[in-house]
């Protein structure tokens, strides 16, 4: 927060931490939460916010898998 303070006057900065094996910090998911609400005023699909976790939980755990699988050695 502090690196990213001059940003606050003309942006709004919210950094997004997920634990890979864990929980989304309150301020993640308000984030999502609020874009994925913007989304349904402009789709009228009320579900957008369900899709954008979905969408988000399916790449942390791509990212998961690929970060694992390149833990093996050749042998």
């Amino acid at each position: 927060m502090n690196k990213y303070s001059q940003l606050s006057a003309t942006d709004i900065f919210t950094p997004v931490a997920v634990e890979t094996a864990g929980t989304w910090h309150h301020e993640a998911v308000e984030l999502v939460q609020e874009l994925g609400w913007r989304a349904t005023i402009i789709t009228g699909d009320s579900r957008e916010t369900t899709y954008l976790f979905q969408q988000l939980s399916v790449a942390l755990q791509k990212g998961n898998a690929v970060s694992f699988q390149n833990t093996f050695t050749a042998s």
